[in-house]
C-alpha cells in the first residue's frame, strides 16, 4: 500500500501558472514554453566574439517559470557578472508546426518586451567546456516579460526602434531591421523543431551593448509600439 501523502502536500504541489497581462483586455497569456533565439543580431555576435558571423541564429529554452511579470528580479546566486540583454518578444496564439514563413505570423498572437538576463561568467564557462547554457542562461527569475499586445491591437511589429537604459542612462539602442532573422523565418524554423503551442514565448534576440548590473538597478526598455519594460534589480 502506498503511504498517505503529509497533510498539506497535495496544495503545496499546486503550484500557479505564469501568466502574462493581456492589454487592451482582462485576459491574461498563460505561459507554456518559453524559446530564446541565439545570436540574431551581427554587431552583438561581434560584441561576445563568438560563433561565425555566418552561421545562423540557434534557439535555447528558459523555464516558463523563469518569467517574471512584477518588475523584480532577484541578483542571483552563483555569478558575479549579471548581465542584461533586451529583446523582442513573440507570443504565440496558435498551433504551427513546420510552416512556412509566409504562414508563419498567423500563428502570432502579439509582441511584448523582454530582458534575457544571463549570468555571463557561467555563460562563457559552459562555452568554454562545450557543455549547454542551462547555468548561464535558464535560471529562476531570468525572463522579465511586459505585457503582450495582441497582433489586433497593434499589428505585426516589422521595424523600430529598441532601446534599454540603466538608471537612466542607455546602454542598448538599435532598431529591429538589425535582426538577422525576422519573426516570420523564426516562427517558421523554429516550427521545424517544435510544435509549437498557444502560451509559447520566442525572445527573438538581443543588439549589442549588453552590460552588467547590480542590486538596486534600474532597467527601462522600450521597444516602438509597445509599453516599456521596466525592471529592478534587488
Amino acid at each position: 500500500m502506498s503511504p498517505s501523502p503529509a497533510p498539506g502536500a497535495a496544495d503545496a504541489l499546486q503550484v500557479a501558472p505564469i501568466s502574462i497581462d493581456i492589454v487592451g483586455s482582462d485576459r491574461q497569456f498563460p505561459v507554456r514554453r518559453v524559446y530564446c533565439v541565439g545570436r540574431n543580431y551581427l554587431a552583438h555576435i561581434r560584441e561576445m566574439k563568438e560563433g561565425d558571423e555566418r552561421d545562423p541564429p540557434f534557439f535555447f529554452q528558459k523555464p516558463a517559470d523563469a518569467v517574471v511579470t512584477d518588475g523584480r528580479v532577484p541578483y542571483p546566486a552563483l555569478t558575479e557578472d549579471f548581465q542584461f540583454e533586451f529583446e523582442l518578444v513573440v507570443a504565440i496564439g496558435s498551433e504551427a508546426s513546420n510552416v512556412s514563413p509566409d504562414t508563419a505570423l498567423d500563428h502570432v498572437f502579439g509582441y511584448a518586451a523582454g530582458l534575457d538576463m544571463t549570468r555571463r561568467d557561467r555563460q562563457r564557462e559552459c562555452n568554454k567546456r562545450g557543455l549547454p547554457w542551462e547555468q548561464g542562461k535558464s535560471f529562476d527569475h531570468s525572463a522579465p516579460c511586459g505585457p503582450i499586445h495582441p497582433v489586433a491591437r497593434v499589428g505585426h511589429i516589422r521595424s523600430g526602434a529598441l532601446n534599454l537604459a540603466v538608471n537612466g542612462s542607455v546602454r542598448q539602442d538599435s532598431v529591429l531591421e538589425k535582426m538577422i532573422w525576422n519573426v516570420h523565418e523564426i516562427v517558421s524554423e523554429l516550427s521545424k523543431q517544435y510544435r509549437l503551442l498557444p502560451g509559447d514565448l520566442i525572445f527573438t534576440g538581443t543588439p549589442e551593448g549588453v552590460g552588467p548590473v547590480q542590486r538596486g538597478d534600474r532597467l527601462t526598455g522600450c521597444i516602438e509600439g509597445l509599453e516599456p519594460l521596466q525592471v529592478e534589480i534587488v
